[in-house]
């Protein structure tokens, strides 16, 4: 699929001079900072240097002092608490950092993940049923609970307070709890904004740690979970979780919780985690109890001691490998569809009553790789249809869903993921209103996977002191992307190795020097003729170290090639 490319705005030049001789970097590197909105001295060296003692001031949220007041209540009369979340990796992530760390000053605690298949997602009918008929005084709910209306006015009326940690997007209504934490809410003067739900969780516990001069260090310790909230909930690593994220990392590459540990045993990598490896390998794992059986199991493994994770670390490691063998032959069905299908679409809506609901969502993601459009897989649930949608950058999927609501029962999610339910006689119907709000909203250029390119670099700006430099800008993630560099008219040295009949790897040198660089193309062997004609070519990629025996290089690592002038 031809990829457009799109070079990233150029800053001031007075900008990149200034942070070029203040920094005693060179103009490139300064160039990629003040892209990023580093534009002073204190900026970068905020930026280098992440510090807990800049993490913002939890009370500073809305609602943050009755919350922690409740809570602080709670745990000092023995009242009995049950901690709730959701079922994905952000969910349990915060359900096992809240009982993690309260079971040191209270044993009167339960956790409850509700049934993806049974229940849904948010807080659930039977999940308030429980708390009631188990006496429970205070729920905590985390990464969800923000629209749960119905569900706060039951809990209320039953004598139960309720306690929302949530970051997603409220609605017109918000529901009647006793304390809503949520940054997105009007009137929350909370200085960011973009927390994952782990992340609020996270605040609620140092504001608990701040009243009750209990030393955050203990809180600390657990900043791993709230890093791989971070990295798998994809929410920006700027700013306040950019400190937790840096910090969390350490945590999890030196001294991980025991499940975490277990997990990573079981991934096989050996070197430090990043929070694309966080992504990749940890994220599918713990996701996959939700997907495949019930998400309890991720949570008793990350609250679990070393005596017991090794075997809840396989059991996932297990169901992720089911979990796989589903998601490559429901998305090889899909993609078959969508060959088959004659006509010319924007959007992508496929129905089968027997896929399996837990890897919709993965599918859908696969089908865009593919066939870059909105994309919606459905499957039957309970008598429903019901569905995870995916989307490009740059188009608001969620925003197309709700032009469609009249047909649906219920719906809720972002801009780029959503959810949706709808009764199975709608579904044809919704296809074609869907793709009809998609082509009238839709840009071309949206149609068309892009490669932003950080900046253009001959190739005599690459070596170990920038990499390190470079590398000193890490974490990675949404809105601190790893750096994509250009470079024009290059040429490969001698024919490169195919490797499993789809990437290539060899070495190339720009046009005017001899001096060879390494290169590898993940998916590229279909562009292996034109690469070693011999005809100049272009190149977008990322710069990486090769770590091999003990024997460091850096690599190029190719996002895309052209052969255009």
């Amino acid at each position: 699929m031809e990829k457009r490319w799109v070079y990233k705005q150029e800053p001031k030049q007075q900008i990149i001079e200034k942070l070029s001789k203040e920094l005693n970097i060179n103009e490139y590197l300064a160039k990629i900072l003040a892209q990023r909105g580093i534009h002073t001295f204190d900026q970068a060296k905020d930026f280098f240097r992440p510090s807990l003692s800049r993490l913002y001031d939890p009370f500073l949220m809305l609602n943050m002092d009755k919350a922690v007041n409740r809570l602080t209540e709670a745990v000092f009369n023995k009242e009995k608490i049950l901690i709730y979340g959701d079922y994905d990796v952000d969910g349990t992530t915060s359900v096992s950092l809240m009982y993690s760390f309260l079971k040191g000053f209270t044993d009167q605690l339960e956790f409850y993940i509700p049934d993806r298949y049974t229940e849904g997602y948010g807080i659930s009918r039977k999940g308030i049923d429980h708390a009631i008929e188990n006496e429970f005084k205070l729920i905590i709910a985390l990464d969800c609970g923000v629209r749960a209306i119905d569900r706060a006015k039951q809990a209320k009326e039953a004598g139960i307070d309720l306690v929302i940690c949530d970051h997603h997007l409220p609605g017109d209504e918000l529901p009647d709890a006793f304390a809503l934490l949520d940054p997105k809410q009007p009137g929350c003067k909370y200085p960011f904004k973009e927390l994952s739900g782990c992340g609020v969780g996270f605040k609620l516990l140092e504001g608990f740690c701040q009243q009750n001069t209990i030393e955050k260090e203990s809180l600390f310790n657990f900043l791993d979970l709230v890093a791989v909230s971070i990295g798998c909930d994809i929410v920006p690593i700027v700013d306040e979780n950019r400190i937790l994220s840096f910090y969390g990392l350490k945590k999890l590459n030196q001294s991980p919780s025991a499940g975490l540990k277990s997990l990573i045993e079981v991934s096989g990598k050996k070197n430090e985690f990043s929070v694309s490896d966080v992504v990749f390998s940890i994220g599918p794992r713990i996701n996959a109890a939700g997907r495949l059986t019930h998400a309890k199991e991720s949570v008793n493994l990350l609250i679990g001691d070393a005596k017991e994770t090794s075997a809840f670390a396989d059991n996932l490691n297990d169901r992720n490998k089911e979990r796989r063998e589903f998601d490559q032959t429901i998305t090889a069905e899909a993609l078959e569809m969508i060959a088959s299908s004659s006509e010319e679409r924007k959007s992508t809506v496929l129905f089968k009553e027997d896929w399996h609901k837990g890897v919709i969502g993965i599918v859908a993601s696969r089908c865009i790789e593919h066939y870059h459009r909105p994309t919606i897989i459905l499957t039957q649930s309970n008598g429903k249809a019901t569905g995870s949608a995916r989307s490009v950058d740059g188009f608001d999927v969620h925003e197309a869903i709700s032009e469609c609501a009249d047909l649906l029962e219920q719906f809720g999610g972002h801009t780029h993921a959503a959810g949706l339910t709808l009764p199975l006689d709608n579904v044809e119907q919704f296809i074609d209103r869907f793709e009809e709000v998609v082509s009238r909203r839709i840009l071309p250029e949206q149609l068309v996977p892009k490669v932003e390119i950080d900046t253009e670099i001959p190739f005599s700006f690459i070596n170990f002191k920038t990499y390190n430099i470079m590398s000193q800008m890490a974490p990675f993630g949404p809105q601190n992307m790893s750096p994509v560099f250009g470079t024009k008219n290059v040429i490969v040295d001698t024919t490169p190795k195919v490797i499993k009949d789809k990437h290539i790897k060899g070495f190339l040198h720009a046009e005017n020097s001899t001096k060879l660089f390494e290169f590898i193309g993940f998916g590229m062997a279909d562009k292996l003729e034109q690469i070693k004609s011999g005809v100049p070519f272009h190149i977008a990629y990322h710069l990486e170290e090769n770590n091999y025996m003990g024997n460091k290089s850096l690599i190029l690592n190719l996002k895309d090639v052209r052969f255009d002038a």
